[in-house]
């Protein structure tokens, strides 16, 4: 094997822009641009935590890998191949390939079938196993995700949070997927639960050699989860790099004000926390030059007029920021 690094999944400047629709006639008068030109890569058998403030395009850049929203521009390559290039036979039967496990198990769950029906309905329809060993296969990943099989019967409403998690956590599994995008698996439950399922996750992944993008507003578990890092703003990646180089040397001025605001276990230890002035700007008319000019301490003139390029400070840690230009 050649020292190439095997990446199952590259997205190349991926745009997703909605539009915004008014005027008398009704026509576009404008683009929420939830996700602007978004680069990264990810590789086989590895995590990538994808984090940000609510609202900043992290989970419709996770859609639209998935082809769940249909992008404006860019490319998504998954296993080689063009995603966006399938026709609808194509893409179903990538669908098995590239799951997802939702932010609320609550909604994401139909409260009418039982537990095994729900897990075991796509497989059914995707003609996975033979029926004879039907039943056996469910009880088996139900099995791995930490699930009874006197489950099956029951309904979404007769579990707790958790392991409703785990359900959604064994459907996406039961179709033998490489690629996963969590899409906030854990903000709904409890902190003990959190640690249950990111566990699971992490077992999984081992055990099966998945590949996730784990979306999530929490910094300590994407630090506990992820190999590599990217971190959103306002559409846009500020920074990426391995997990331990951006927590341990955060760049971007966005990302230390985000890091700043982890809670610390230790009440006598003091941080100097950065605050951020201002709210976050609308995406539907991003500033001019660096998005984030107008609420950062380090503004200078350049970034109100030139939007940062990416720039490689070393080991494949990518800051966009002006700071770094003549480093």
């Amino acid at each position: 094997m050649s020292n190439e690094k095997d990446y199952i999944l590259e997205v190349n400047h991926l745009k997703k822009y909605f539009p915004i629709k008014g005027g008398f006639f009704g026509g576009v008068t404008g683009n929420v641009k939830a996700v602007d030109d978004v680069t990264f890569k990810i590789e086989r058998g590895t995590t990538m935590g994808l984090v940000g403030e609510s609202g900043c395009g992290k989970s419709t850049t996770g859609r639209t890998i998935l082809r769940l929203l249909e992008k404006t521009d860019g490319e998504v390559i998954f296993n080689g191949e063009d995603v966006n290039a399938k026709s609808k036979k194509e893409l179903r039967e990538l669908r098995t390939k590239m799951q997802i496990v939702f932010q609320d198990p609550y909604s994401s769950l139909s409260p009418r079938l039982p537990i095994g029906e729900i897990i075991g309905e796509a497989v059914r329809e995707h003609g996975l196993v033979p029926a004879a060993e039907y039943d056996e296969y469910i009880s088996k990943i139900m099995k791995e995700c930490g699930l009874q099989e006197h489950h099956k019967d029951r309904y979404p409403h007769e579990f707790s949070g958790g392991q409703r998690q785990r359900v959604c956590i064994a459907r996406a599994l039961a179709l033998n997927p490489d690629f996963i995008v969590c899409d906030e698996p854990v903000s709904a439950l409890d902190v003990s639960i959190q640690a249950q399922v990111i566990n699971l996750l992490r077992k999984l992944q081992k055990d099966r050699g998945l590949t996730y993008l784990f979306i999530s507003h929490d910094l300590s578990v994407v630090e506990h989860i992820s190999d590599t890092v990217g971190v959103m703003y306002l559409g846009g990646l500020v920074e990426t790099g391995k997990t331990e180089d951006i927590f341990d040397n955060p760049l971007h001025p966005y990302t230390k004000a985000l890091f700043s605001a982890i809670p610390m276990p230790d009440p006598d230890l003091k941080k100097d926390r950065v605050i951020l002035e201002g709210d976050i700007p609308s995406p539907a008319n991003p500033p001019k030059g660096c998005k984030f000019h107008t609420r950062c301490s380090e503004c200078m003139g350049i970034c109100k007029e030139v939007a940062p390029e990416p720039k490689d400070m070393g080991n494949g840690h990518v800051v966009r920021c002006h700071l770094y230009d003549d480093k």
